[in-house]
């Protein structure tokens, strides 16, 4: 039997190759283990953000730098102190939504705006910062992913429309899409509504 001199103890062949397969065996589990723990963290980001996902994939140099930016916009929004609407604010809320919808059929552009601005105030009244419009929106995808491309094509419009004429149609799709995001934000994500009842 050969033995092996190896850090001051000898060693036989037989153990040095099964060390070396026990080895090979961790390193192989160690491994497997990772790449399950990231494949069940793409698949919850991707189940929780939806079309943002993708949209953060596209905007990013690779899937784990947008990975991580998802992940950073959980923690920060997890900072920021999310809140349901009192039933007056949302009763006043309600009122100031069907103005700026019955003034679309004679003064569209005012009610996309409007409703733009409306949304904003929304927003600040549920607890979220003011902030440049993609700021905002990265905060808002992380409760309301289902809505977000919805609410960039909207303000797209609200935003160009001093410089750009938009369409009528285009004008229709806004307020339309506003109305969905309108009706969601009234509504207290799970999540939000779990830690209030806490």
């Amino acid at each position: 039997m050969n033995y092996h001199l190896i850090m001051g103890y000898y060693f036989s062949t037989a153990q040095i190759i099964a060390a070396a397969a026990v080895l090979a065996v961790l390193i192989i589990i160690a491994i497997s283990s990772f790449v399950e723990r990231r494949r069940v963290r793409t698949l919850a980001l991707r189940n929780r953000f939806g079309t943002e996902y993708d949209r953060a994939v596209l905007n990013s140099d690779s899937k784990k730098e947008a990975e991580a930016k998802l992940t950073d916009r959980q923690t920060r929004v997890e900072t920021l102190t999310i809140r349901e609407l009192g039933e007056t604010e949302r009763e006043r809320f309600v009122t100031e939504w069907h103005t700026v919808q019955a003034r679309f059929v004679d003064h569209p552009r005012t009610a996309v705006t409007e409703a733009d601005d409306l949304i904003n105030a929304l927003l600040e009244a549920r607890g979220y910062p003011q902030a440049s419009f993609e700021q905002r929106a990265a905060d808002v995808s992380v409760h309301y992913p289902r809505v977000m491309e919805d609410y960039r094509r909207a303000h797209s419009i609200a935003v160009r429309l001093g410089k750009v004429e938009a369409t009528t149609e285009e004008l229709r799709t806004a307020i339309i899409q506003y109305r969905a995001i309108f009706d969601d934000l009234l509504r207290a994500p799970d999540s939000i509504a779990t830690k209030a009842a806490a």
